[in-house]
């Protein structure tokens, strides 16, 4: 499979310099304050467009290069707080964010104002804040990655609805992932279709990828090259259906003792209980280091340990529509298993970049996981990798993102396509 896309991270990585083009307009993209790959991966194909950058951050999105990009201004409104600090403390700081944002906007010069993710307070930014861009007139742009996340977490409300629908209403144009996530909109919010771009969920290309080996990668964790390691990565929430893969682990270790899962990743609030009734379930298989649980944040530099070390990612969700997760394994070249729920389909190539099975079915995992180790795909995983890496690269590059984003501003500020 022939590589086909050069972006400017790899400018950056393999020159260390980067000449920008001649600018057309200012854009402010408003971060929320976290998401830091996301972000770096958009801000650096768009300055690479001629896009001249104000980026909204925190100390979470920061990074050497948003400092150092011709044409990029970085600005943290959040500023860093101890970890320690009191929820009055907490409180306090989120408000000056608001007072830091609400200046900011009044004396911007970008006209277009793209929002990737909202900040603390929801409700407020998708009313009175949305209003505010407005008034100012700022046009103002949405990345919507999860058209109404509150359905999916299972905890939806009327009011969660309608602050969803003023925000989509008063938006000049929304970016989705996929096509069902534009007929949601259009279907369930009345955005009209014209108003929504679909762009292809892109790679993930934030972190380190050195030459460390699998082999070696799973000698730092611990593991022999023999086994076969299963991957679960991310953040741990229900709607994941983490349950299910552990039930779906221990049909396969019952018959082959040589499998072996990793779950990496943070929990995030309100999720301890389902965190607890977790571990309750695996207590044999942790005591026997069938499994290896790494229930906290992962560094940056950690990143590739876990997916070089792994043979296969598998998502096993209930419900999603899109996820980073699929595309941070794909940066790596490791396969994916996942359940046939949201656009998975769409994104995974049976027998090239991984398989489907059955969502909530843990013996369908079970039987799909085995299947993955006798396929071709695993027997020959060295050489799999690297074309799952340029499957990703051709599909799923910031460049084609960062057209389609650049042409919808220029049509916004009244600019000129290319």
């Amino acid at each position: 499979m022939e590589y086909l896309v050069s972006t400017l991270t790899e400018d950056v990585a393999s020159r260390g310099t980067f000449v920008a083009p001649p600018t057309e307009f200012d854009v402010a993209l408003l971060t929320g304050g976290f998401d830091r790959p996301y972000a770096y991966g958009l801000a650096m194909a768009l300055v690479s467009k001629g896009i001249r950058l104000d980026v909204i951050g925190s100390n979470e999105v920061d990074s050497p290069e948003m400092h150092t990009t011709p044409n990029l201004q970085f600005l943290d409104l959040w500023h860093a707080q101890r970890t320690t600090a009191t929820p009055s403390a907490r409180i306090s700081r989120i408000l000056r964010y608001y007072a830091r944002l609400l200046r900011y906007a009044a004396t911007a010069k970008p006209s277009v104002f793209h929002i990737l993710w909202n900040n603390k307070i929801q409700f407020f930014d998708r009313t009175l804040l949305m209003v505010y861009y407005k008034v100012l007139g700022k046009k103002v742009t949405l990345t919507a990655h999860n058209v109404n996340q509150g359905r999916r977490d299972s905890n939806d409300t009327l009011l969660n609805r309608l602050t969803l629908r003023v925000q989509y209403r008063l938006c000049d144009h929304i970016f989705v992932h996929t096509q069902k996530m534009k007929d949601e909109l259009t279907a369930e919010f009345g955005v009209r279709e014209r108003a929504v771009t679909v762009i292809r969920h892109p790679i993930n290309n934030a972190f380190p990828d050195t030459d460390l080996t699998p082999a070696e990668a799973k000698r730092q964790l611990g593991l022999r090259d023999t086994e076969k390691t299963i991957l679960f990565f991310g953040r741990i929430k229900p709607y994941k259906g983490l349950e299910n893969l552990l039930l779906a682990f221990k049909r396969l270790e019952t018959n082959d003792e040589n499998y072996r899962l990793i779950i990496a990743g943070e929990v995030q609030k309100g999720n301890e209980r389902y965190l607890s009734e977790i571990k309750r379930t695996i207590t044999r298989e942790l005591d026997r280091g069938q499994i290896i649980l790494k229930i906290q944040f992962v560094p940056d530099e950690e990143m590739e340990m876990y997916l070089k070390a792994a043979d296969v990612l598998v998502l096993p969700y209930n419900e999603i529509f899109q996820s980073g997760v699929l595309f941070l394994g794909y940066s790596f070249g490791l396969p994916v298993i996942a359940t046939d729920v949201g656009s998975f389909r769409e994104e995974i190539v049976e027998g090239r970049t991984g398989f489907l099975c059955r969502p909530a079915d843990p013996a369908d995992l079970a039987r799909t996981i085995e299947t993955y180790f006798i396929s071709d795909l695993y027997g020959n995983l060295a050489r799999r990798r690297q074309e799952i890496r340029d499957y990703a690269n051709v599909h799923h590059s910031w460049d084609a993102v960062a057209e389609l984003t650049r042409n919808v501003y220029a049509d916004l500020a009244g600019g000129h396509r290319s």
